[in-house]
Formats: structure tokens, sequence, C-alpha cells
């Protein structure tokens, strides 16, 4: 079956690059490095017997960092490799974590690549973080006696019907893991479901609630907020996806009847959609202003976050907020954020990826479900409306995120017994 596997993906290469060109159009980024997804490097010899992390994309790798450190302290001596798919990803991990790490993409699938990847770095460990189950490149591992641990590991129902549809293709994949750390008894289960070892599996809560956060992070905010936004009301809009925007700018010009005043941050998911949702902001009429040109939004009624790294201050200098790709089939994302800034968070029925999380979330009184757009025009005007709800709203999702803290130091000693066990 991995035959057929590594030789259909071979078929496939010419289109994968085909489309990683096309998407190059947008952002210049995803037609550099692709030596690198070959696992082509420079000849110049590279720090072996690396730990080495691998994130997918910017989510995965703002989770990734707290216990990066936190292994860079308890092993000093072993250097860290973080690989990254994404362009957004690798400059994410550049921008924060320098040159305390190497960092490239990680390889495709295919056993050349995966091999010439593992020999040039030869990993002691392998972390790998939420969701990426690579047939050839777990198999390479484990010839090479490398364990793989799969981190803040989570499956949704989804997910495990297509991993359960492989059948033994899927078992003899994991049963080459060392640990999978869930991020509920849920996960848990669909993994063993879908055919993990049971010894490999453990329950070590979501390290999400693990977030990092400055000292003086609440007064930034504020800060923030004072200079940008004076003494209007504000709305975050976060991590909106193709058809969300329309929506969400539908809302605000709702809600704007009875708060004239208010302010819409708008943060797309995605770079290379900035350009097209400025467009789209101007062509509903609103007077916009963006943040990647240092614009002010004293005649602005739009505010588009298009830089990386700030939407978490931002989240903290606002009255409410909606964390995006829940509207649409998406499956939402990290609602823990905006929460632990103490601010009222609002999501859409479309939260697969972070199911548990919500449901939790909106058990503790920090955040509401909303159906479509007008129900996010009532959530949101009712918050402005209702001063106490917002702020008795904002502090239990604060209060809910720190007491479910503890899941970045169970996964470090899950990742430090490893490393101990001889095994690494």
């Amino acid at each position: 079956m991995r035959f057929i596997y590594s030789g259909l993906f071979y078929v496939l290469t010419p289109l994968i690059l085909g489309r990683m060109a096309w998407r190059g159009r947008h952002e210049p980024a995803y037609r550099q490095r692709w030596r690198e997804r070959f696992g082509c490097y420079p000849a110049t010899s590279p720090s072996q017997g690396v730990v080495w992390f691998h994130a997918v994309s910017v989510g995965e790798s703002e989770a990734a960092f707290p216990l990066i450190r936190a292994m860079i302290r308890r092993f000093p001596e072993n250097p860290i490799l973080v690989t990254t798919t994404t362009p957004t990803g690798s400059a994410r991990v550049k921008a924060v974590l320098g040159d305390a790490v190497a960092h490239v993409y990680l390889p495709y699938d295919l056993p050349d690549a995966v091999a010439r990847f593992l020999g040039y770095f030869r990993p002691r460990l392998a972390v790998i973080m939420e969701t990426e189950i690579w047939p050839n490149l777990f198999h390479a591992c484990a010839d090479r006696g490398i364990p793989i641990s799969i981190v803040n590991a989570r499956l949704s129902e989804r997910s495990a019907k297509g991993y359960a549809r492989l059948g033994s293709f899927t078992r003899k994949t994991l049963a080459q893991v060392s640990l999978i750390a869930a991020q509920t008894q849920a996960d848990a289960d669909r993994f063993l479901a879908v055919g993990a070892r049971q010894e490999t599996v453990a329950v070590t809560g979501n390290i999400k609630y693990d977030l990092e956060l400055p000292e003086d992070y609440f007064q930034q905010a504020a800060i923030l907020r004072e200079s940008l936004f004076g003494e209007r009301p504000v709305w975050i809009a976060a991590s909106t996806h193709e058809g969300e925007e329309a929506m969400v700018l539908w809302a605000f010009s709702e809600i704007r009847v009875a708060h004239p005043d208010l302010v819409l941050v708008l943060v797309p998911r995605h770079p290379p959609r900035f350009d097209r949702v400025a467009n789209l902001c101007l062509s509903e009429g609103f007077r916009l202003s963006r943040r990647s040109l240092g614009e002010g939004t004293e005649n602005a009624d739009v505010f588009l976050l298009d830089t990386l790294g700030e939407l978490r201050l931002f989240y903290a200098a606002s009255d409410s907020a909606f964390v995006g790709g829940s509207l649409v089939a998406v499956g939402g994302h990290n609602v823990l954020e905006p929460a632990l800034a103490g601010v009222p968070v609002l999501f859409g029925p479309h939260m697969f990826n972070f199911e548990e999380a919500g449901r939790l979330l909106i058990g503790a009184g920090g955040a509401a479900r909303v159906e479509d757009g007008e129900a996010l025009a009532r959530r949101v005007g009712d918050l402005l409306q209702d001063t106490q709800k917002r702020q008795r709203m904002g502090e239990s999702g604060r209060v809910f995120v720190e007491a479910g803290r503890g899941a970045l130091a169970r996964v470090e000693e899950a990742l430090a017994g490893l490393m101990a066990s001889g095994s690494c």
C-alpha cells in the first residue's frame, strides 16, 4: 500500500508544483526554496542530533513556541530544528525564534526526499504538532530509530472517518509512533479507533491554554487602543475566510445603526487575501485604513490588520471578538486567545477543529455561538449595549483559560521521558 501511495505522490508532484507556482503569483514566497521541499540543502554540515519540531503553519507554530522554549531550557545542549509547510509559518518561526533554532520547510512525503532530510539533520526526536500523519516520513523515522511524537494531537470526526477508510495503512503508519499526546479524551478515542497503539496514547490537554503573555500585555493593549481608536468602541473579526468578510461587513453595517462610532478591526486569515479584502471593504462603501501602511483610524470605518504577529495584542484592545473559519465550513480557529485577553468571544456553527474548546468556553460563560450574519450582528450589538454583560463574559472566558493551564508541563515531561529513555 505504501508503494502505491508513493507512486501516486510522484505522479502528482508536477501538479503540486504547478499549484505552488500559481499561488506564487500573489505570494512570491511560494516560488522560493523549492529545493528544501525535496530534501536538498547546502553542502555545509548542519547541527545533527536535533530535536525536531514540525508545525504546519502559523497556528501550529504559535502553539509550539512555548513548548520549544521549554525544551531549549531543559536540554540546552540539544540543537532545535523547526519545520513548517507554509511561508507564513516560516516567517513566524523566524520572527519569534530567530537564530535560536534552525528552520527549513518539511520535504514532501517522497521516500528519497524524506531520506535526504533525515540523513542531513539526523533528528534525535520528532515532535509533530496536532494532526500530521505522513506514511513515508513515519516509516523512515522508525527505520532509523527516531521516536515520533504527535503532541497537542487532535483528530476530528471527519478526519477520523477518512483515516478509518484506509484501514491497515493507517494502523501501520500509527504503529511507528511512540507518543500521541491528545488534547481531549475524544481525540484520544478517535486515534485509538483508527489504529493507534493503546500504550502510546495519553490525554495531556490542549497546550494552547498555556499561552505566554508579556507581563505588560494589557498595558500595551491599552496604549494601542488609545493611540489608534481613542474612545470609539472596537469590534474585531479575526481569522476570516472567503465568504465570511461579506457577512461580517453586512453585520457591521447593521450594528452601526445603533453604534455609529463603532470601528471594525478586520483580520483575514491568509496574507494573500489582504488586498482582495481591502477592495471588498472599499466596494461596500466603507472608509478603510491599513495597519501595514501605518494609517490611523480617525476617518476610517474598517481597520485592516494586514500584518503578522499582532493579533493577540489587538484582541485585548477590542470590546468583543468574532473568530472566523466558523461561519463557513473551515472548522474554526483558536478561541482561547481572545478569551485569555478578557474579551467576549463569538463564533459560527462550523467549529469541528475546535469543538471541545468552543463547547467548554460557552459552558463557562465566555463565548456564544451564532448561526449567521444576522445573529452575529444581534449578538455584537447586545454586547456593545450592555457593558456589565460584556465585562462579565470576558472575565469568565479569561478565568476559564487560566484554569485550563498545565498541558504544556505534561507534554514537556512526556517528551523528556522519551529523551531519557534511551530510545532517542
